[in-house]
């Protein structure tokens, strides 16, 4: 199991090793002028800067070194002592002088204990092999979340885009009608409900700018913060790129089986319910004897103060038996607090099993039945745009009022931000579903890459 750990830790070292190269790249691309950054981009720039993932990956590190210091409590423990002291001794005897004697005295002693049989020792170490699987575990679901975390600021920063966009075409179109319908009244062919219901139309849309501007600023930052550094633009989505397809494979249940199995929240879980496990068996094992295995060297030098001027060598060599019997109760209620332990854990990861299975649900939904709802979408914003041509044309026709035509243009620019949001709705299910299953964190950005307007290719780097 160590040995499997320790593999594991150096494949983790060569998959970040190409996460920054990859982020060299991704940073000299960021220093042309008014060049966008895409999605990619700051998913690789995400995993160097973002703070969160520095701090699971030093846990991960502090987590790894549990073995070496499991390992060294079973290897021989080697010690050297030394001790130099000045004696003032006196002598008193019945019906004699007291005598004074002043000397120098030392001792050194160099000791080897080899723990023989210890079993909290022994499961102390696989104890350990499981706590730096929940570390790994733990700094593997820290990468899936950024994914998660990077494709939804991207995302809603795209959509913020998009709606200050359709405000302000609104905008733009409000305040011409607002002009023409005050040249109108002028011209004694206008009313005035025309130029006040324009008017009333325009401060609206005004107010809908600001709170838009608010938020793409909003937006913007949380993208700034997850890489570190201002940018100039988000490169926008292309919609002719997307691919609307459904989870594959297309089973809920499929994808529930590889969450269970794959999860990093679960593997997680699962390790510290076994380490729970092991602590209980640590407990009980209070009960059992120890053994170690002893060896000493000691030279002294005018330490008998009967023999002040005599040195003395002795060599011990032996073995030393510890066996318990009465400890107040310690070792019983630490196995019964062990035991509580134990069973937190098991409802622990039932319960995250059970949370999983919704999550799982949730998304495994927002993918399939996203399609749908895009492709409904696709097709209201077309008829929406003809509806607004039809009400400007019956509107110059007589038939129709301003007030037509304006609900027209609100009807198309609500069609038009549902159906972005459906759009972006799609992708971040795509992405969530592939991390709640513990699938290939990079793959399912890398497709949403690809669907952008003008996505940055990466040089692959072979370690």
């Amino acid at each position: 199991m160590l040995g499997m750990t320790s593999s594991k830790c150096a494949g983790m070292g060569k998959v970040w090793l190409a996460q920054v190269s990859c982020v060299a790249l991704a940073a000299m691309a960021l220093t042309q002028p008014a060049q966008a950054i895409d999605l990619m981009q700051v998913y690789q720039l995400a995993l160097v800067q973002d703070a969160t993932l520095k701090a699971a990956v030093a846990a991960n590190r502090s987590a790894a070194e549990r073995i070496p210091q499991a390992r060294a409590q079973m290897l021989p423990n080697v010690s050297y002592s030394a001790a130099l002291n000045n004696n003032d001794l006196t002598r008193t005897q019945a019906n004699t002088d007291a005598q004074s004697d002043r000397y120098n005295s030392d001792n050194h002693t160099l000791s080897v204990r080899q723990a023989l049989f210890r079993r909290p020792l022994s499961l102390g170490l696989t104890q350990a092999g499981f706590q730096v699987r929940d570390a790994q575990a733990v700094l593997e679901s820290e990468m899936q979340n950024l994914g998660v975390r990077v494709t939804s600021a991207y995302l809603e920063a795209l959509l913020a885009k998009d709606q200050l966009d359709l405000v302000l075409v609104q905008v733009a179109t409000i305040g011409t009608q607002l002009d023409a319908a005050k040249k109108s009244l002028a011209n004694g062919a206008g009313v005035r409900t025309d130029v006040d219901e324009a008017q009333a139309r325009l401060d609206l849309a005004l107010a809908q700018e600001l709170e838009a501007r608010q938020q793409l600023e909003l937006t913007r930052r949380q993208v700034e913060v997850l890489i570190n550094r201002p940018f100039d633009k988000l490169e926008p989505l292309d919609a002719n790129r997307m691919v609307l397809a459904p989870p594959a494979p297309a089973s809920l249940e499929a994808w529930v089986e590889m969450a269970y199995e794959r999860s990093p929240d679960i593997q997680a879980l699962k390790a510290r319910l076994e380490t729970a496990r092991l602590e209980v068996d640590k407990s009980r094992a209070g009960h059992l004897p120890t053994l170690d295995a002893v060896a000493q060297l000691v030279k002294s030098s005018s330490e008998n103060v009967n023999f002040p001027s005599s040195g003395f060598s002795n060599r011990v060599v032996g073995v030393q038996l510890t066996v318990p019997i009465y400890a107040g109760g310690l070792v019983d209620a630490t196995v019964r607090q062990g035991l509580a332990e134990v069973n937190r854990a098991e409802e622990l990861l039932e319960a995250a099993k059970r949370d999983l299975s919704v999550r799982i649900h949730r998304e495994h939904r927002g993918m399939t039945e996203g399609i749908a709802r895009v492709r409904g979408l696709e097709t209201a914003v077309r008829s929406a745009e003809q509806l607004v041509i039809s009400s400007k044309r019956s509107y110059e026709g007589g038939s129709r009022t301003i007030v037509d035509v304006f609900n027209a243009q609100q009807q198309r620019q609500t069609a038009k931000r549902d159906l972005a949001t459906a759009r972006y709705t799609y992708m971040i299910s795509l992405v969530r579903l592939h991390a709640l299953a513990g699938m290939d964190k990079a793959e399912p950005i890398s497709r949403l890459n690809s669907w952008l307007a003008q996505p940055f290719q990466f040089v692959s780097f072979k370690l």
